[in-house]
């Protein structure tokens, strides 16, 4: 038996293994739903950090980025992770701390609940309507988490994709279910490890097998419009098109939607001290740089080694760093263990994200919609038994849309994440720091935020020319200026809401 058939199997089971019982270890960590949900608040600088960036990154790190590099070179990967790069900063400056500070005061342990709670929504429409937008936009993402687990075992062993999709989810219920929301952050943890680890041995046994780092940038400096920030190589046609100053602002957009990513923000909410937010803020960022300027460099080798015969020519993209572990796998003990280590670093991607989504879709669920809308009385018991039942039915959803193997990754992600940006984003930077700011423009702004994403994506966009951007930025600014406008239409907020707004503010200069 070679070692591809065996090692890497074993090194995947292992880590599988390992997750579980993390999971199960954090069990009886949950004494309440605060803890299942926001882990009591308990978070380290580092969990913090890196739980954060896992659970953001998803697949989409090892084989939605490297993908669309490997087609069409720097540009949209490129000006798509400056964006990013640049809103990861941003989020950790702007929002950490004061919502940190502010979820505690108001005693929030959900983003539904901090938008409702810091208005004093009573008819609890804020919480429903939140909710109702985190169920939407998380269920198609988390699929397509489940598709990316499916695409990595039927390539890599010839697996059934629907066994292989359908065996992850379990896993990942397993472990989300048992541990919630600490389980969730340690394992991403040792899932962004995993994570670097992967990238790292990927470019450094790629740049070798390609000839060094000289024959990857001959490579792409002699492809038509692929080595660049301005020009995009047009698999079509072989040749290079012109890439807009707007074209270029609509992937810079993607930093936006950081702003109003539940799973992320929930971190903000769950760190045990405020004032060692900048050194999470600081890993964070560092860590992210890295991780995607590797992911896009994978993409030039994979480019490279397609061309020289190493791997072969791939119609579905995303699964080049699949298809370059495979060969690494086939060149000894050591590289086999290594290659194993590359899958379950794209399990750790998809997995980290998947956890953190079915812990706030089920959060929406069960705590802001059964008990907080509909104000179903629930004891302790009940109420982590019902989190963990609409976990796994989200989980099952999830499972059910992500049924074509032909879905892309890239694509799912990338509308998810601007439904997401448009509808919390505004709400949450108004919510923050503009205290006359009303209900009534927090509960319009989502609702525009969110369909101006599904009209832009599905009909505005189909026009062309200049309204052929990321639906994110103009889904982004129409939220942001009614919820302005709405604002300053409706009466003022209450006193009381005022003055909480000002006690947090002054609690942060203390």
């Amino acid at each position: 038996m070679s070692e591809i058939s065996y090692l890497i199997p074993v090194t995947i089971i292992a880590y599988l293994v390992m997750m579980v019982l993390i999971g199960v270890w954090f069990t009886g960590k949950n004494k309440n739903v605060g803890d299942f949900y926001l882990g009591g608040r308990k978070l380290g600088p580092l969990v913090t950090a890196m739980s954060a960036e896992a659970s953001d990154m998803s697949s989409w790190l090892l084989m939605g980025l490297p993908g669309v590099a490997y087609l069409t070179g720097g540009a949209e990967a490129g000006w798509t992770a400056i964006g990013l790069a640049v809103g990861t900063y941003l989020n950790w400056l702007i929002l950490a701390k004061r919502l940190r500070v502010y979820s505690q005061k108001i005693n929030a342990i959900t983003v539904p609940d901090f938008i409702s709670n810091r208005y004093h929504d009573n008819s609890k429409v804020l919480m429903g309507v939140s909710a109702l937008i985190i169920l939407i936009f998380f269920v198609p993402y988390t699929a397509s988490g489940f598709s990316a687990c499916g695409k990595l075992f039927g390539t890599l062993f010839g697996w059934d994709y629907h066994v292989a999709m359908v065996a992850s989810a379990v896993i990942i219920i397993l472990y989300t279910c048992s541990g919630g929301f600490l389980a969730a952050s340690f394992t991403d943890l040792i899932q962004s490890i995993v994570m670097t680890i992967a990238l790292i041995s990927i470019i450094i046994f790629g740049v070798k097998e390609a000839g060094g780092f000289t024959a990857v940038l001959d490579n792409a400096s002699s492809i038509p419009g692929y080595f660049s920030l301005t020009n995009i190589h047009n698999t079509a046609t072989g040749g290079a098109d012109k890439y807009s100053a707007l074209t270029i602002a609509s992937l810079l957009a993607w930093g936006l939607g950081y702003f109003g990513m539940p799973h992320v923000i929930l971190r903000f909410m769950a760190i045990e001290d405020k004032n060692k937010i900048k050194t999470s803020r600081r890993i964070a960022t560092v860590w992210v740089i890295i991780s995607m300027a590797v992911a896009i460099s994978i993409g030039f080798i994979g480019n490279l080694l397609s061309k020289n015969g190493t791997v072969e020519q791939l119609e579905d993209s995303e699964k080049i760093i699949i298809k370059i572990a495979m060969y690494m796998g086939e060149h000894g003990t050591g590289l086999a263990i290594i290659a194993g280590l590359v899958f379950a670093g794209i399990l750790a991607c998809t997995m980290s994200t998947s956890d953190s989504q079915l812990l706030a879709a089920s959060s929406s669920m069960s705590e802001n919609i059964l008990k907080g809308v509909f104000k179903i009385k629930m004891g302790n018991w009940m109420s982590m038994f019902s989190a963990r039942a609409v976990l796994v039915v989200i989980a099952v959803l999830g499972v059910v849309l992500a049924w074509n193997e032909n879905s892309s990754v890239f694509r799912v992600v990338s509308f998810a994440w601007a439904g997401f940006g448009a509808t919390f984003g505004p709400v949450m930077l108004t919510a923050l720091f503009w205290k006359r700011s009303t209900k009534f423009g927090a509960i319009a702004g989502m609702v525009v935020g969110g369909v101006m994403v599904f009209v832009w994506k599905f009909k505005i966009a189909a026009l062309g020319g200049v309204f052929a951007i990321y639906e994110l930025l103009p889904a982004f600014v129409a939220a942001l200026f009614t919820i302005i406008v709405v604002s300053m239409l409706t009466p003022a907020p209450d006193p009381s809401v005022i003055n909480e707004f000002e006690e947090v503010k002054k609690e942060l200069h203390e």
